[in-house]
């Protein structure tokens, strides 16, 4: 019965890192919603007064029948451009459903698998690997990595793929110390954004003043400043201030904050601010998601011993024990140096436990076993780990309460 218990498999557990899997789906069909609902009410703002000023021009007799029809021309235009961007939203949205439908049906199979034994969860946990993987790559950069692992794996669907390829191309941009890419984005998603306590819009804005300011160009700055900057100033009055005083310093300057506002790093502060930004935006997780994986398993694993100096790992030459914890092997133990190790409520130990004066616990025939193995004489046990020698008289035994 312990054993069924222990490789039971609790699908709920494992859903808590997979979240983001279809948050993002979500989130893509309000934005998309939200997009749509806005080209239609602005067209429909537009052609409605357009048609009402067309026909009382008609009947007033303002306009001659070819201005009348050239005008109908015009509304006509407009409507079929909505229509084209209506299309385009459909297309996505179709695009989402496959894959939300695609990754219900991953997560779903997860139910349908009674035992962590069992050749279906392995092939499940594999797919899921993957996908880590392939996340982890976008979230680095390596685009075409990605997409030709996911290919070849077949978990296109279950990838965001676009989402991050459009997302590093944003980022890569500001590093480059291009605005214009992250300002169109900022404006695409304004809709999204107007709720939040979202600056990012408003220090793009400040960089190009500062960037004016750098070329020396004062009027444009100022004109720029007027436009941008200044509507905030009830929000941001000590941002706006510190752009002020920012024409009253050369590029050169060594006081603070125009020096920092001077520096290159503000452009590596705006590439972080956009990630932000747009993770949030997205329900993304700052992190990529096999950082948590890795992090969670590595605890699971880790003992208090697994960085012991008598640890029987890599870390102790003198001992005469192999070990199977992957975390004492070379591959992990520093990776693992400076995570936490979990409680463990339920531990395994030998039927006859003693304890040999340093401390260690040992089964009694196994370590008798051992001992006799590696040439001691009768009546003296070694400690596997520390290779310390001691009299059998030595050795007390253990009562577990």
């Amino acid at each position: 019965m312990a054993e069924l218990n222990f490789t039971k498999l609790n699908p709920e557990s494992h859903l808590l890192l997979d979240q983001p899997l279809l948050r993002l789906p979500v989130e893509l069909s309000r934005k998309n919603f939200k997009l749509t609902a806005v080209h239609v009410e602005h067209d429909k703002k537009h052609l409605l007064g357009a048609l009402k000023t067309t026909a009382n021009d008609s009947f007033s007799g303002k306009k001659d029948p070819s201005e009348t029809l050239e005008s109908l021309d015009n509304m006509i235009n407009r409507m079929k451009n909505l229509k084209r961007k209506m299309e385009g939203f459909h297309e996505e949205e179709k695009t989402t459903h496959r894959q939300t439908r695609q990754r219900l049906e991953h997560l779903h199979n997860l139910y349908q698998i009674p035992s962590l034994a069992d050749v279906k969860y392995d092939e499940w946990s594999r797919i899921r690997l993957n996908r880590l993987l392939a996340d982890y790559l976008l979230r680095n950069g390596y685009s075409e990595s990605a997409r030709a692992l996911a290919k070849e794996k077949g978990i296109e669907d279950l990838v965001d793929l676009d989402v991050f390829v459009q997302c590093h191309r944003v980022e890569e941009s500001l590093r480059r110390g291009c605005v214009q890419e992250c300002l169109a984005w900022c404006s695409e998603h304004r809709e999204l954004t107007r709720k939040t306590s979202n600056t990012l819009e408003f220090e793009l804005r400040l960089q190009q003043f500062i960037e004016l300011r750098r070329k020396g160009h004062l009027m444009e700055a100022q004109q720029h400043a007027r436009k941008f900057i200044s509507s905030n100033v009830e929000q941001k009055n000590p941002e706006v201030q510190r752009a002020a005083g920012l024409l009253a310093y050369s590029p050169e300057t060594k006081t603070e904050p125009y020096r920092t506002m001077y520096s290159r790093s503000r452009w590596d502060f705006l590439a972080n601010l956009f990630l932000k930004t747009h993770h949030e935006l997205f329900s993304l997780p700052t992190r990529p998601l096999l950082h948590f994986a890795l992090s969670a398993g590595l605890s699971a694993l880790k003992t208090p011993s697994c960085h012991s100096k008598y640890a029987s790992s890599s870390s102790n030459a003198s001992s005469t024990t192999t070990t199977v914890c992957p975390i004492c092997s070379t591959e992990l133990n520093e990776l693992a140096r400076n995570l936490r190790h979990v409680q463990h409520n339920k531990s395994s130990v030998e039927h006859d436990p003693i304890v040999l004066p340093n401390g260690r616990v040992y089964g009694r025939d196994r370590l008798l076993e051992m001992s006799a193995k590696v040439g001691l004489e009768e009546g003296r046990v070694k400690d596997p780990t520390s290779s310390e020698v001691f009299d059998i008289s030595q050795v007390r035994k253990v009562f577990i309460s």
